[in-house]
């Protein structure tokens, strides 16, 4: 296990203990850098500033899933030409053939194309053949974290979802040496309480490994009332990606729901990339759509350009 793995050196750490260590990480990261300040030569202040971080601008596949299903090549070329800068292929990849992934490999690296994470079902964090083809698969197309999409079906009670963050937290483990991390990617179950003031979430976060990934989807979380700053705050560091997804009250049919396109719900992003890029360890964002009142790659040129706009405007 991880020297970093403070959520899993005692079984009986409670979330309030959690989230407080958690807190004090960005605490002290701050107490740290104002004592170099303070002691900093007068010279010192003239010296040029550093280069603001760039963090790549992503596309969850998911988001155009029927163009990518009818021709893969023509979709990675027009996700590349809208300017995306990486791709996240969703569970569908887990049926290439190694030499289908070296195609694909290739294609991206002519477009320049990267592809950092993939969105996984339970098989590739199953010991044995599940997790060994997950793990060649993302060798082969360049990327560095196998994330669960999705929790598998039938886990109930406080007692189930502490054995999921376990299976999760021994995957973890397992991918380390190959160069990989794991990594969850929540919906709005996850933020459902099971035991007081206990989530579902909490629990997971509680029960892996320090470096174990928090994929936050932003959308989900909002539309459950759940507060992704807040979530962020309290896991500093684990939160290496983020997917851009809004929401609004309202119906499918009124276009409100997941249908607004990025910018356009009541997701607070201005805040949420402050703290993404402060404390949440953010090292690259994944627009993800799941319909909108626009077609698929319509849908991504315009959430791209607003989140164009929002940068231009920070």
């Amino acid at each position: 296990m991880s020297p970093y793995s403070l959520a899993n050196t005692s079984p009986a750490l409670s979330r309030r203990n959690f989230l407080t260590l958690a807190a004090a990480v960005p605490a002290a990261l701050l107490a740290q850098a104002s004592v170099s300040t303070a002691f900093a030569a007068p010279g010192d202040a003239a010296a040029p500033a550093a280069k603001p971080k760039k963090y790549p601008i992503g596309l969850e596949l998911y988001s155009v899933r029927g163009e990518l299903a009818r021709d893969l090549p023509n979709t990675l070329r027009t996700v590349s030409t809208m300017g995306y800068e990486v791709v996240e292929f969703y569970a569908p990849y887990y049926e290439w053939t190694m030499p289908q992934a070296k195609d694909i490999r290739s294609l991206m690296d002519d477009l320049g194309l990267r592809c950092y994470s993939t969105h996984n079902h339970i098989e590739s964090f199953t010991p044995g053949e599940g997790i060994a083809k997950a793990i060649e698969l993302n060798q082969i197309i360049g990327s560095k974290i196998i994330v669960m999409a999705s929790a598998p079906g039938g886990i109930s009670g406080l007692d189930g979802w502490k054995k999921l963050g376990e299976q999760l937290g021994h995957a973890s483990d397992y991918l380390k040496p190959h160069g990989l991390a794991a990594g969850f990617h929540n919906h709005n179950t996850e933020w459902a309480l099971l035991d007081g003031n206990l989530r579902v979430m909490d629990v997971l976060a509680a029960s892996t490994p320090r470096e174990f990934i928090l994929q936050l989807d932003v959308g989900t979380c909002v539309a459950a009332g759940a507060d992704p700053v807040a979530w962020i705050n309290a896991n500093p560091g684990r939160i290496r990606c983020l997917h851009l997804k809004d929401w609004a009250p309202g119906t499918p049919a009124e276009e409100k729901a997941y249908r607004v396109l990025f910018t356009e719900g009541v997701s607070p992003w201005p805040q949420i990339l402050a703290a993404a890029e402060a404390t949440g360890g953010v090292e690259y964002y994944l627009m993800e759509q799941e319909g909108s009142r626009y077609p698929e790659f319509e849908t991504a040129r315009r959430c791209l350009e607003n989140w164009k706009t929002l940068r231009k405007s920070a």
